[in-house]
């Protein structure tokens, strides 16, 4: 504390939000200067999007950073796995034991044997970034092929756009029809939400597209529930109408895309006819939807990453991103794609990992076979050693049931950094104690929007928590690497990678770390010329146009032109219950409160969210017998969980949803719908299918079915 600072003052500190959403908010933090303790967590009312409020999520964060169970001391397993006894250990001896079973086990079986599994717990570069690269590759450990969340759409939309450059927020309100596809942002994107009622006042019209009646859903002017994983027949069908009535813009097409008599030929196989049968959606809505699309500028179609969490995801994406096109809705102000504005900046890839300074990586993993990877897919070597970090497997990933099984094996050596008790850290060897984001440096690059974030640390870490880097220079340390990069604080980490970026991304013309650090937010530097996205016509593709058509597909062996083809899981079916009920396609899409796991341990949330629960329509809960409110056991052959039953119009027939984001360890039956959900992967980029997923309902209280209870008895053990 300076000699200027009173006791008494309370400091404003900048932040960032760090969690999986596009808005990545502006924070001002309230330090009490006497005891440099945070008391206040607001809004910054000066940033363009944030504007001075928070969603629910994150509003009580001062709950989590105090939370009485925060994990603050590192520790060590002292009964059998999942047992819950722990004893406390110092750092060095956590470092230390880490280090050398590491060591025995690359003498032993080579780095591939050990594989770092981290997600989105944050988005900050040096957090999630610089942590989930460097170390790892100096080691030579396993690599992790990172595609639980968006791998296929932004790969379908690189493909056909060549990069992911959606407008501003704030353009919306220049839109004259809007399209929510497959997107509920007032759970999962809530800034945008002011800008879509500020359209919709100023005349908008808006479309969602969504099996589920949503939030957002219950105030759009005309909402399409189609069949789940049918959505990519959806844009082919428009498309049809599109071209056969001739409201194509085919002076655009002929100037700005590639292949689009191909698609042309391609979408005449699917008239609105067929498209009604696969879909659900009806001729007339269609033909109508497609009409006012075509005839109605600037439209702007707006989707987000569950509409590709489905066996043909990929290909879904392509479609949706071919629908502008067709009509010339690009390069308008409040027009065209709004999936991500990730590649305004790219970082350079060097001095974010320093790969060329390090061994090969020897292998990938795909994260969501990670159970599969724990018990036997993955070998020569098997893996010896798992090191989890900002991710919660055990909740979040498919097949959840056969990540634990691989969590029990007793030569298997796991790791798990965290703020809190997960359902992963219960199975580990070692716990060690992670910082929030009050008591980390980062900087932030939304998807959501085009500005960066810098964070500092506005307190000191509580009990021993370390960042995910500190611990990085940590392990590095202990492994005996003595490279420099290995051992840079985060400031000169973020200073590194902003000079090296800035040569290859004008929107970094200006941008310093020292710049950052004085004004927490910095817009990138847009001209009036990129300000609108492709609005000269030129694309970042190979060809320099939209690809409707693309090389880079018939390169993996790949439909170079979007198709619709059912996911696997919907092909092969799943055999009717005991009753003779056909299988129920379960959603697990995003909870109100919750970021996927993250926020799902806080009292007041999981109050305001209530008992896990399942959406199934009246007349599929008639056919089970099931009625509102009592618990029912939710199945299929990967495993079972048990959810309260919520019958409601909100789902179609044949449609059950359930929120994800729920602990295993505080449910009563210590499962959650992760249970159930597939561990495939989806036509593209190795993308997750939690989605094309088929399931029986029945009531908790039905006598089971003759060797059912031992199966379910033998699951949970």
């Amino acid at each position: 504390m300076s000699a200027m600072t009173s006791e008494n003052e309370t400091i404003s500190v900048r932040g960032a939000c760090p969690h999986d959403c596009p808005d990545t908010c502006a924070t001002l933090i309230d330090v009490r200067a006497r005891d440099g303790r945070a008391i206040g967590f607001r809004g910054d009312p000066d940033h363009p999007v944030t504007q001075g409020w928070l969603c629910a999520k994150v509003r009580p964060y001062l709950d989590r950073v105090y939370a009485p169970d925060r994990l603050l001391y590192p520790m060590r397993r002292s009964g059998p796995k999942g047992g819950g006894q722990w004893a406390r250990i110092s750092w060095d001896e956590a470092i230390r034991e880490i280090t050398d079973r590491w060591k025995t086990i690359v003498a032993e079986h080579g780095a591939a044997a050990v594989l770092p599994y981290s997600f989105s717990g944050t988005l900050g570069l040096v957090q999630i970034g610089v942590a989930g690269i460097r170390f790892w590759s100096r080691m030579g450990a396993c690599g992790l092929q990172r595609s639980i969340c968006g791998a296929a759409a932004e790969t379908a939309v690189k493909f056909t756009l060549g990069g992911r450059l959606a407008p501003d927020m704030r353009d919306v309100v220049h839109s004259k029809l809007i399209v929510l596809w497959g997107h509920n942002p007032a759970s999962t994107s809530p800034h945008f939400m002011p800008f879509l009622r500020e359209a919709q006042r100023a005349g908008a019209y808006v479309v969602v597209i969504d099996p589920r009646r949503t939030t957002t859903a219950r105030s759009a002017d005309e909402h399409l529930q189609p069949r789940p994983a049918t959505d990519g027949a959806l844009a082919l069908g428009l498309m049809h109408v599109i071209f056969a009535e001739d409201l194509h813009d085919e002076p655009w097409l002929d100037a700005y895309a590639l292949g689009w008599e191909a698609l042309r030929e391609r979408v005449m196989a699917y008239p609105p006819e067929r498209v009604a049968a696969i879909t659900g959606i009806s001729e007339d809505q269609i033909v109508t939807l497609a009409r006012r699309y075509a005839t109605t500028k600037p439209a702007l179609l707006k989707t987000s990453d569950g509409i590709q969490r489905h066996g043909n995801g990929g290909q879904t994406v392509r479609a949706l991103a071919s629908v502008p096109a067709v009509v010339g809705q690009y390069g308008v102000r409040g027009g065209g794609l709004f999936y991500s504005t990730s590649d305004y900046v790219q970082w350079n890839g060097a001095a974010v990992g320093h790969r060329a300074e390090c061994p090969p990586e020897p292998r990938k993993v795909n994260m969501n076979r990670l159970g599969a990877a724990l018990t036997g897919e993955v070998a020569d070597p098997p893996l010896k050693s798992l090191y989890v970090f900002a991710a919660n497997p055990v909740g979040a990933t498919p097949n959840a049931g056969k990540i634990v099984e691989g969590l029990k094996r007793d030569d298997l050596f796991t790791v798990v950094h965290e703020q809190f008790m997960t359902d992963t850290a219960e199975f580990a060897d070692i716990v060690l104690p992670a910082t929030t984001q009050l008591e980390q440096v980062d900087l932030h690059r939304p998807y959501g929007h085009r500005h960066l974030q810098y964070n500092p640390a506005a307190i000191a870490p509580l009990g021993e928590a370390k960042s995910n880097w500190d611990v990085m220079r940590l392990l590095a340390a202990g492994m005996g690497y003595d490279e420099p990069w290995l051992q840079q604080d985060a400031d000169e980490v973020l200073h590194e990678i902003i000079e090296a970026s800035r040569p290859d991304n004008p929107t970094l013309t200006g941008i310093t770390l020292q710049r950052l650090q004085a004004e927490g937010t910095v817009a990138l530097a847009i001209d009036d010329e990129s300000d609108i996205p492709f609005a000269d016509g030129r694309f970042p593709t190979p060809s320099g146009k939209v690809e409707l058509s693309c090389a880079a597909m018939t390169a993996l062996g790949l439909d170079p032109l979007p198709d619709y083809i059912p996911p696997a899981e919907f092909v092969a079916g799943l055999d009717p219950d005991e009753s003779g009920n056909q299988p129920l396609v379960l959603i697990t899409g995003a909870a109100h409160h919750f970021v996927t796991t993250s926020m799902a341990n806080q009292p007041a949330l999981l109050a305001k969210e209530g008992t896990p629960f399942i959406e199934i329509h009246p007349a599929d809960a008639a056919a089970r017998e099931v009625t509102h409110g009592e618990d029912v056991i939710v199945s299929n052959e990967r495993g079972w969980c048990t959810l309260r039953a919520v019958i409601t119009e909100d789902v179609p027939p044949g449609v059950a949803v359930s929120p994800k984001g729920r602990w295993a360890s505080l449910s009563s039956d210590r499962r959650n719908v992760n249970w159930v959900t597939p561990d495939a992967v989806a036509d593209l980029a190795g993308q997750s299918t939690f989605h094309s997923n088929l399931v029986h309902v029945r009531p908790a209280r039905r006598e089971r079915a003759p060797g059912e209870a031992e199966v379910m008895m033998a699951a949970a053990d």
